[in-house]
C-alpha cells in the first residue's frame, strides 16, 4: 500500500455472521489536508469482489426498500461477484442514472445500508462503496454504452435546474423519447454537485462525465440561463413549445441568524464560500484567479455536511485553526458520521453547546471574535433532537479572521414570483404533491425547492417520481 494512503477506520465487527467489511484505502490525513484530491481511493476489483461477496442476496432484499430510487441492489452486487463490472453499472442504470454521484455522496448508513440484513449481527454491506466502484470500472475502461430509447413521441419538456433532481428527470424522460431541455443559470452544469460539495468528496470530473452521459442520451443542456430572468415558466410553456416543466432549482438562499455583526468583513455564507471554491476554482490558485479569503483562525456556525464541507475547505486553503461552532451536543450532528471522522481526523475542532450572539470587528471592519452563548439542551424539538436553551450567565469568545456561517439555504423567489398560479407554502418552497405535480397546470417540481435543504438522493428520488408523472401526463394516460 501506498505510504500516502490508509484504509479508513471502521468500528470492528461484531462477532459471529459474515466476515467484516472490506475497508476502502483512503489519503492519510496529514497528506490530504494539503491537497484537494479525493479522500476515499476506491475499492481494487479485488477488494470489490470480497466486499460484493459479504451479500446474502436475500429473497427479500429489505436494501432496495431503503432506496429512494429503488435500485436492484442484490442484482448489482451480484453482477461484481461474478467480475461483471460493467453490467453491475448498467443495472444500477436503469433506475439511477448517477451512480458514480451517488456512490459518493450519498447517505447509504441511513437507508439501503440501514436496512441491510447484515447489520443485525455484524456490519452491513457497502453498498455505496460498491455502487462507485461499478460506476468508476465503467467509466475509467471506456465499457459505457448508451440504452435503448423509445421512439420519439414529439413532446417537449423544459428542465429548470440541472442539480440532481433536474438531471434524474432529464435522464429518465429522454429514455422514454421525450425531447428534454435543461436550463441552467451557471455556467457549469451540475448544481449543488458543482457549487456546493468539494473536489475532495466529490471530483468535478466525476459530476461532468456524468452530465456528458446524458448529453450523449440526446439531453439538451443551456447554460447561463436564469429562469425567471431571461426567460419565465409561463413563456416556456405558452411561447416556446413545451409540453410541461419541472422545477429543480434547489434551495440557494442563504440563511444568517440575523445576529450583531453579520455585515462584518470576513463573515461568508457557505453558499458563497463554496461556489468560490468549488464551481469557480479559488482552491486552484493560480491556475483560477479567484479572490477568496484564506483565514487562519476560521470558524464555522453550523453541524451539518455543508458545515463540515466549509471548514475542511477552510483546513486545505491554509487555516491554521478551523472550528466548529454548533448550539446542539455530539450526538445531534445532523453531518453524515464519515463526514465528521473524516474532520476529525484533519484537525477540525468541534465547540459544541455553544451559539453566536454577536460578531465583534476591528477599526477597519473586519471580524476579529465571536461572542458565544453556552447551550444546554431541553425537550425534544419537531426534528426529534433535543432543543438547545440557553445557558443563564454563560458567554464566552473565541478569536477569529473568517466565519462562515453553515446553517441552511431556503428558496430563491427569483423564478417562484415570476411564475402565475404557482402556489407556495408559508417559507416560499413550492407546493407539490407527492408526484411533483404543482398548482400551476404542466409544471411539476421536486427537490430542495419543494421540500427545503435535504440530500442529493432524495431529490433525485424526487426527480424520479415526478418524471414518472410526467411520461403518464405526456402520454395521456393521466389527465391534469
Amino acid at each position: 500500500m501506498n505510504e500516502d494512503t490508509s484504509p479508513s477506520r471502521e468500528p470492528a465487527p461484531k462477532r459471529g455472521g459474515r466476515p467484516p467489511r472490506v475497508p476502502m484505502p483512503e489519503q492519510r490525513p496529514e497528506v490530504r489536508v494539503a491537497n484537494f484530491d479525493e479522500v476515499p481511493l476506491g475499492y481494487t476489483p479485488e477488494q470489490a469482489r470480497a466486499e460484493a461477496a459479504r451479500c446474502l442476496q436475500c429473497k427479500r432484499p429489505l436494501c432496495l426498500e431503503g432506496c429512494p430510487v429503488n435500485v436492484d441492489i442484490s442484482g448489482f452486487i451480484a453482477l461484481i461477484v461474478e467480475g461483471k463490472f460493467a453490467a453491475a453499472a448498467r443495472k444500477i442504470k436503469q433506475d439511477n442514472c448517477l451512480p458514480a454521484i451517488c456512490g459518493r455522496v450519498c447517505p447509504q448508513e441511513t437507508q439501503c445500508e440501514a436496512a441491510c440484513v447484515l447489520a443485525k449481527r455484524g456490519e452491513p454491506g457497502a453498498i455505496g462503496r460498491l455502487e462507485r466502484f461499478a460506476a468508476d470500472y465503467e467509466r475509467e475502461q471506456g465499457l459505457i454504452e448508451l440504452p435503448e430509447k423509445a421512439p420519439p413521441t414529439g413532446k417537449k419538456v423544459a428542465v429548470v435546474g440541472s442539480g440532481p433532481a433536474g438531471l434524474t428527470v432529464a435522464g429518465e424522460l429522454i429514455l422514454r423519447g421525450h425531447e428534454v431541455t435543461v436550463f441552467e443559470a451557471f455556467h457549469k452544469p451540475g448544481g449543488v454537485l458543482m457549487y456546493g460539495i468539494p473536489e475532495f468528496r466529490l471530483p468535478k470530473r466525476i459530476v461532468e462525465a456524468e452530465v456528458d452521459y446524458l448529453r450523449r442520451l440526446g439531453v439538451k443542456i443551456e447554460l447561463n440561463q436564469a429562469i425567471g430572468t431571461s426567460l419565465t415558466v409561463d413563456e416556456l410553456l405558452d411561447e416556446e413549445g413545451f409540453d410541461a416543466v419541472f422545477i429543480g432549482v434547489g434551495a440557494g438562499l442563504p440563511y444568517f441568524m440575523g445576529v450583531p455583526g453579520e455585515n462584518l468583513g470576513g463573515v461568508y455564507s457557505a453558499s458563497e464560500y463554496l461556489t468560490r471554491s468549488n464551481l469557480m476554482k479559488a482552491f486552484d490558485f493560480p491556475q483560477y484567479d479567484t479572490p477568496i479569503v484564506r483565514g487562519r483562525t476560521v470558524c464555522v456556525i453550523g453541524g451539518g455536511n455543508v458545515a463540515m464541507d466549509s471548514a475542511r475547505t477552510a483546513r486545505r486553503l491554509g487555516a491554521e485553526k478551523v472550528v466548529i461552532v454548533y448550539r446542539r451536543s455530539r450526538a445531534e450532528l445532523p453531518a453524515r458520521a464519515e463526514e465528521v471522522h473524516h474532520a476529525e481526523e484533519e484537525g477540525i475542532v468541534f465547540k459544541l453547546l455553544c451559539s453566536p450572539i454577536e460578531y465583534l470587528g476591528d477599526a477597519r471592519g473586519m471580524v476579529r471574535q465571536i461572542r458565544c452563548q453556552v447551550m444546554e439542551l431541553g425537550e425534544p424539538d419537531a426534528s426529534g433532537r433535543r432543543r438547545p436553551l440557553p445557558k443563564p450567565g454563560a458567554e464566552f469568545t473565541l478569536d477569529t479572521d473568517l466565519v462562515i456561517v453553515a446553517i441552511g439555504s431556503g428558496a430563491n423567489p427569483l423564478l417562484t414570483r415570476q411564475t402565475k398560479q404557482l402556489e407556495l407554502n408559508k417559507r416560499g418552497y413550492i407546493a407539490a404533491d407527492g408526484s411533483g405535480r404543482t398548482s400551476r397546470r404542466g409544471v411539476w417540481a421536486g427537490g430542495d425547492i419543494v421540500t427545503g435543504s435535504a440530500t442529493v438522493i432524495l431529490a433525485m428520488g424526487a426527480g424520479k417520481a415526478a418524471a414518472k408523472d410526467i411520461h403518464a401526463y405526456l402520454s395521456g394516460e393521466t389527465a391534469w
